[in-house]
């Protein structure tokens, strides 16, 4: 495809899919990835991940060719909307891509900007490993326990956004509906209502918990837990339940065994080379994060109670400035840190990009760059054991050293180097 206001880089390499349904690309040593670098902070996280990356890159003999692709407030300056074509469509032919945050505006026509391009580019699966690095503060007093991988359903669920708003004939319709034809008239209050629609589907359920059950079996992972509120929502996250224990149950043969099962007829024994798929209510696993955080391994959940799930056990680990994501498709991940774009900081060059350097770690992985993946992890770790960090650890810490955004990121670029 040919674009009008991006710069696609001569010198690389498209990434294709072999298999694109079961993840299989044709990865080349010298990728063209696109780079957004987002809104607010992202002026700064943004090259100070891209710096990082194609360091870990070059340390592992392969070079990226970055495209500069634009949202947000660098797509207003440059094409006068939010999100142009050119930008989804380079994400979509390239395959592979990393974005930093972004805000979206009153009035521009999306609920969000993030959203939109999951949405757009059918990237169902936002994927986020927690894990703590050594040196980095945490409210818990073991936060090394927590290594755990949320799979969050990206596209349905409340974000489906199916609602309606008090006070108009449509909402007034609805609740006749609901009252009259359906029978639940002692349901709603009366006066002013607000009413939402929540879909979640067999389709978009079971491709995510085989998401979910694919990462742990390639990744040696014990356990997948289904986290949903059946209990009381028993055809909508009760159903996702069932749905995912379907998968489990007819796709996987010995690799998948439930935990009824595991008790039942093994004894509570687990089969070597076997994952453990089993289920817990939303408020039980919040509760559980913190008081059996090593007794999980992989979630999966709608797209509500991941959002949830994830940023509780971000805050295990630190936070949200140092916890990663990425959104998978089929054959396609677009990386994006979990944090806002916070525009107070904007230009200053002070906060911490490693939320958006870890979430490119994701990335390289996901290519099977598993040396420069693991590279920059270490990189990052050493820094923050070395108390060489940005003012937001700096504070929490004795004997730090305040660097700024680009100082940090030459400071893991250094470590890089050492370790390779």
């Amino acid at each position: 495809m040919s674009y009008d206001k991006v710069e696609v880089p001569e010198d690389g390499e498209k990434i294709t899919a072999v298999d694109a349904e079961n993840d299989e690309l044709d990865v080349p040593e010298n990728p063209i990835i696109p780079i957004i670098h987002g809104d607010g902070i992202g002026q700064d996280v943004g090259p100070a991940a891209q710096k990082v990356l194609q360091k870990a890159a070059e340390a592992t003999g392969r070079e990226i060719h970055w495209m500069r692709v634009y949202a947000g407030e660098s797509a207003r300056e440059k094409y006068d909307e939010n999100l142009p074509e050119e930008t989804v469509e380079a994400i979509r032919e390239h395959r592979v891509a990393i974005k930093g945050p972004l805000t979206t505006p009153v009035g521009a026509g999306f609920r969000s900007l993030n959203v939109a391009l999951r949405k757009k580019l059918d990237l169902y699966a936002n994927v986020r490993p927690t894990y703590h690095l050594d040196g980095v503060p945490s409210p818990v007093k073991e936060p090394e326990k927590m290594d755990m991988v949320n799979f969050r359903e990206n596209t349905e669920d409340v974000y489906a956004g199916i609602e309606w708003e008090e006070g108009t004939d449509e909402v007034e319709k609805v609740r006749e509906f609901v009252e009259d034809d359906m029978g639940f008239d002692e349901t709603i209050h009366q006066g002013a209502v607000g009413i939402g629609v929540k879909p979640i589907t067999e389709f978009g359920t079971k491709r995510l918990v085989r998401k979910a059950i694919d990462y742990a079996l390639e990744n040696d992972r014990d356990s997948v837990t289904l986290v949903h509120k059946g209990n009381i929502m028993k055809f909508t996250e009760g159903q996702f339940r069932d749905w995912g224990y379907e998968v489990a149950e007819e796709e996987y043969g010995d690799e998948v065994i439930t935990e009824d099962t595991l008790w039942e007829e093994q004894d509570g024994e687990q089969p070597d080379d076997a994952v453990v798929v089993n289920d817990r209510i939303a408020d039980n696993m919040l509760q559980q994060l913190l008081t059996r955080t090593e007794n999980y391994d992989v979630l999966a959940m709608p797209n509500l109670n991941g959002d949830y799930l994830s940023d509780a056990a971000g805050a295990q680990i630190g936070g949200l400035g140092i916890a990663p994501g990425a959104n998978f498709g089929d054959g396609r991940v677009l990386a994006e840190p979990v944090h806002g774009s916070a525009p107070k900081y904007a230009g200053q060059d002070k906060v911490n990009p490693s939320a958006m350097i870890l979430s490119g770690r994701l990335m390289l992985e996901y290519i099977g760059w598993e040396d420069a993946s693991q590279l920059v992890r270490d990189a990052v770790e050493a820094t923050i054991s070395s108390k060489k960090v940005t003012y937001d650890i700096e504070r929490q810490i004795e004997g730090g050293e305040k660097l700024a955004t680009s100082e940090y990121a030459d400071e893991i670029c250094k470590n890089i180097e050492d370790l390779a």
